[in-house]
This record gives C-alpha cells, structure tokens and sequence, in this order.
C-alpha cells in the first residue's frame, strides 16, 4: 500500500469500487403524465399564452433615458444601460429594437412628481413620451419614481463605485430602482 493511502476499503488507492445491485422491477410501472413537447401551449390556456413576460422600466432624463428589465417569474428589476436621447422619433425607434429584441411586453416609465405630488414639467414629459410610446401598441405604465435617482446612487456606492463610474450606470439603476418599486407594490 503506497504511503498515506488507504487501503482496499478505504477507497480509492486499489480499492474495489461497491455497486447496489439493480432492483428488480416488481408490480407494475410507475404511471408518468406525458409530457408536453418543448414550447408547446398548455390545453387549458389561450393561444397568445406566454409562460411569462418581460418588462421594460424607463427612467426618462433630459440626455438619456435608462433601461431596466424584469420578468414575472425572478421578479427582480436589473439595468440595461442608458440610451443618450436623439429626438423623440429616435428615442422611439431605439426603444422598438429594445422591445422587440427582448421581447418586453410591458414597459413601466418613471413618472417624476413632485415631492408635494404635484406634476412639474419632468412629469409632463414623462406622460407625453409615455402616451406616444403607448401608440406603438405595448401596454404602458407610469410610476411615481420619487427620490430613485437618490436610491441609484446609495446603491452603487455601496457596491464600491466611483462617482466618474457612477456616471455611466445610474441613469440605468434608477430605471432598475423605478422597475422594482413597481414590481413590489404587485401591479402586474
């Protein structure tokens, strides 16, 4: 036996590896509900199931517009990264690729009031891009997204970021903030 190995019993140095023996199969099989084939649609649900959907959280600035994802089934609200804002025709079309390349079907937008809840002009702005982003068909919601930019970026300080690094992220994790709130409060 080589020096501090353990024998045949002990395991691997030459030692002989112990199978169970196969049980034999007594009484009849066990009954197994077959299975659905991959993507297929349950019977009981309509065609247009999904087994879960995505969404979009939006956090609108005058330069850039956050992004943020989610699904129903984690239910955590992630950043995506910023967009810099190029026009409202352009915004548009920069957030259809996004929709459709992730396949969000809900998009919540941060709707930026007042801290007496009254709306200024951010807010405004808010409910008219939500209105046109609305006529492109998804369904759209607006969220009071008070003091998320302030819960971005305790956030990313705690997790170690510089306020230079802090600049290119927090645009997207009050869109993540926005998102989770409004996931939290059970709305969909």
């Amino acid at each position: 036996m080589p020096a501090g190995g353990t024998g045949p019993a002990g395991g691997w140095a030459g030692g002989r590896v112990r199978r169970r023996a196969a049980r034999p199969l007594t009484g009849r099989p066990r009954r197994q509900a077959p299975r659905p084939a991959p993507g297929a649609v349950p019977r009981d649900r309509p065609l247009d199931y999904s087994p879960h959907m995505r969404y979009l959280g939006l956090d609108l600035g005058r330069a850039t517009i956050g992004l943020a994802l989610a699904d129903d089934v984690l239910r955590t609200a992630r950043p995506l990264r910023a967009l810099r804002r190029r026009g409202d025709e352009a915004d548009l079309a920069a957030l259809r690729q996004v929709v459709e390349a992730y396949e969000v079907g809900r998009v919540v937008v941060g709707l930026p009031l007042n801290m007496d809840g009254s709306q200024g002009p951010s807010a405004r702005m808010a409910q008219a891009f939500a209105d046109r982003l609305a006529a492109l068909g998804l369904p759209v919601q607006l969220f009071d997204e008070r003091l998320s930019t302030f819960e971005a970026e305790s956030r990313l300080r705690e997790r170690g970021f510089s306020s230079r690094a802090m600049r290119d992220k927090l645009d997207a994790e009050a869109a993540a903030v926005i998102l989770q709130g409004w996931l939290d409060q059970g709305t969909p």
